[in-house]
Parts: C-alpha cells; sequence; structure tokens
C-alpha cells in the first residue's frame, strides 16, 4: 500500500519551486522519512535549471516541530538526517530560499526557518528554544541562529526555553519579516517577484558573498570580492543585465 509523501512539490512555469510541508500527524517534524523526501527536493532545486526560487511552506497549524522525538537513530542515520546538514544545504545553495511560514516553528522548526535566505511568518505564530525543557540544548541550531542574533537576546531565548511570536522572531533576527495570515501570500509574492528580476548566477554570486565574506578579515575580503566583482562583469549574465538596463527592456532571465 502506497503512502502519502511527506513533502509536496509543485514547478510553475516561471520557475518557482514550492515544497510544501504536511506531514500533519506528526506536525511536520523532521523525521527521517520527511528529511528524505526534503533532501530529494533540495536536489531538485540545485540541479534543475528550470528552479529559479524555492519557497518552502507547509499545511496545518505547525510549520516544522523540530526533530522528531519518538524516532530513535542509529549514528549512521543520525548522520543522514543532521538538520545542521539540512541548514547547510539551504545556505550554499546557489537558488534563493523563501519561508512562507504558515504556522509555527519551535526548536529544529526555529532553526530551519533562519535559515532560510529570506522568509516571512505569521505574526502570531510560535517560535522557541525549548530544547531546555525537554532537558537537551539547542546546540545544533544554535551554529545557525546565534550568527543572527544579539548575545543578550540569544541568552534569554536559549536558557528561558519560552516561545515568542513571529513578530518578535523578526525582532530577533530570526527571520525577514512577520505580517497578518491574510498578508502572508501577496508579502511572499512581492519577494519572489523581485528575486525573479535578479540573474540566475548574480543571485547564486550573492548568496556566496553573504556566507563568505563575514568569514574573512577585511585584509582577505577586498582583494576575493575585488577579483568575484571582475569576473562577474565579464560574464554573459552581466552583458546581457546591461544591455537591458540601457535599452529599458527586461533582461532575457526575466519572467
Amino acid at each position: 500500500m502506497s503512502t502519502a509523501p511527506l513533502v509536496g512539490t509543485y514547478l510553475d512555469d516561471r520557475g518557482v519551486f514550492t515544497i510544501t510541508l504536511q506531514d500533519d500527524a506528526k506536525r511536520n517534524a523532521l523525521s527521517q522519512a520527511l528529511v528524505a523526501e526534503l533532501v530529494a527536493a533540495m536536489d531538485r532545486v540545485d540541479t534543475d535549471d528550470a528552479v529559479r526560487v524555492a519557497v518552502i511552506t507547509n499545511t496545518g497549524s505547525v510549520f516544522c516541530a523540530g526533530a522528531d522525538l519518538t524516532e530513535k537513530r542509529s549514528s549512521d542515520v543520525a548522520e543522514r538526517t543532521d538538520p545542521l546538514a539540512l541548514f547547510r544545504r539551504i545556505q550554499k545553495s546557489p537558488k534563493p530560499w523563501v519561508g512562507r511560514i504558515a504556522g509555527h516553528a519551535v526548536a529544529g522548526g526555529t532553526g530551519l526557518a533562519a535559515a532560510l535566505d529570506i522568509s516571512v511568518a505569521h505574526s502570531d505564530a510560535k517560535f522557541g528554544f525549548t530544547e531546555v525543557r525537554l532537558g537537551i540544548a539547542p546546540a545544533i541550531i544554535s551554529v545557525i541562529c546565534l550568527p543572527k542574533m544579539r548575545p543578550a537576546d540569544a541568552s534569554s531565548a536559549f536558557l528561558r526555553g519560552n516561545r515568542f511570536n513571529g513578530t518578535e522572531a523578526a525582532r530577533l533576527g530570526l527571520i525577514t519579516t512577520a505580517v497578518d495570515p491574510a498578508e502572508l501570500d501577496a508579502e511572499v509574492n512581492a519577494i519572489v517577484d523581485d528575486l525573479l528580476l535578479g540573474g540566475p548566477l548574480a543571485l547564486a554570486a550573492a548568496k556566496d558573498v553573504l556566507q563568505r565574506v563575514p568569514q574573512m578579515h577585511p585584509d582577505e575580503a577586498f582583494p576575493w570580492a575585488a577579483a568575484r566583482s571582475a569576473e562577474l562583469f565579464e560574464s554573459e549574465e552581466a552583458a546581457e543585465g546591461m544591455a537591458a538596463y540601457l535599452e529599458k527592456r527586461p533582461p532575457r532571465w526575466a519572467p
């Protein structure tokens, strides 16, 4: 007997690939099965030239409840389904990832939301580093979340283990913005429309800059950035983009 997929996917004619977490029974927890399907979707995002932008969203009232605490994992399985590896896939992907967070996102779910390039949540969605209340610590997701947060905010959130709403999650830097549920689709659509106006190679380069430059000393960063910029200026994509600008027409990659 076949089972329903835990992750739904749909590619529209503009190149927007929507990934929907739909394991409502487990509140979209990061089970081995859901992670395997999510990794398969990520593989398509990274390798299919027809995909321009990835949007991840959910059914039900929970975006992601974090790790599936009902599963026992051997060390080899834990390595294959390590959420940090999952989050790094998003950060290293050449495509932009947008979060349409239509529900609660706690523990590892907060980490998933924070790993996305641009994310919009319901203002009343609940976030939180609830691990300490289970006798564990938010160790893995700290690698994703701490660079986005003030140390004082991180100390309070990690140690208290309390839940906070989407508006507070945006203030903490964990997501991009929080909106009224009725405005969620309009906000996500506006973000996607902007991303589709960027050159595919330029977007990949911008993500690379965002990942690399903060890790570099300025004496290393400036020459690296100058060389990368010169390389981009010589690309066919840049030639098309500048020609389109001067000719007052959309570039070939625009919808």
